[in-house]
């Protein structure tokens, strides 16, 4: 994080260091958006609690979400969602290739048509939000996605328009360990 200072590890208060501790456990390492989101120990708490429900309570698949957020993620131009989300796109979907092609043009990514118009209306919510209508919810309803999940969708994306912008203000860069995340079969 360039544009503010990444608090010491010992300032923190106990729950915040446990959730990174927590997170540091289960990936090997700590990404650095745990890091830069402890500048601020309410927003960090906020922030994960809500990302943690849009993941965990859903009626979307977890190579799904991490579908949108790469889109969106590169609809916005954010380096950090998507190296470190196109590294979780890749393990999900058991796909090396996937995140790379739906961060730069989803519309031509190795997805189904369903995947896609889940990504436009992402996208749309993203670039054009108050265009977004009936006829966008009828659309994914059409593709199977019931009102639950097409509200998942949204949800996401616009957690992730939230996230894009704060890891933009930031400059959170991605961690070095994203890049080969997911690239080998094997994993």
């Amino acid at each position: 994080m360039r544009h503010f200072q990444v608090p010491d590890r010992e300032d923190l208060p106990d729950d915040v260091r446990e959730r990174i501790d927590e997170e540091t456990d289960r990936a090997g390492f700590t990404p650095n958006v745990f890091r830069a989101m402890a500048y601020r120990p309410s927003h960090f708490r906020a922030f994960f609690e809500y990302h943690d429900a849009l993941v965990e309570d859903t009626e979307l698949e977890r190579a799904e979400i991490e579908m949108i957020i790469v889109a969106v993620s590169g609809d916005n131009h954010c380096l950090y969602c998507v190296v470190a989300h196109g590294a979780l796109l890749r393990i999900h979907a058991e796909a090396p290739r996937l995140a790379e092609q739906v961060a730069t043009n989803h519309r031509t990514a190795d997805i189904n048509e369903a995947h896609e118009a889940m990504l436009d209306f992402a996208v749309k919510l993203t670039e054009h939000p108050a265009a977004v209508d009936e006829s966008d919810l009828e659309r994914l309803e059409e593709y199977g996605f019931s009102r639950r999940a097409v509200w998942d969708i949204g949800s996401v994306a616009a957690f992730f328009n939230l996230s894009n912008r704060l890891a933009q203000l930031a400059d959170i860069r991605p961690n070095e360990e994203f890049y080969d995340l997911g690239r080998d079969a094997d994993e």
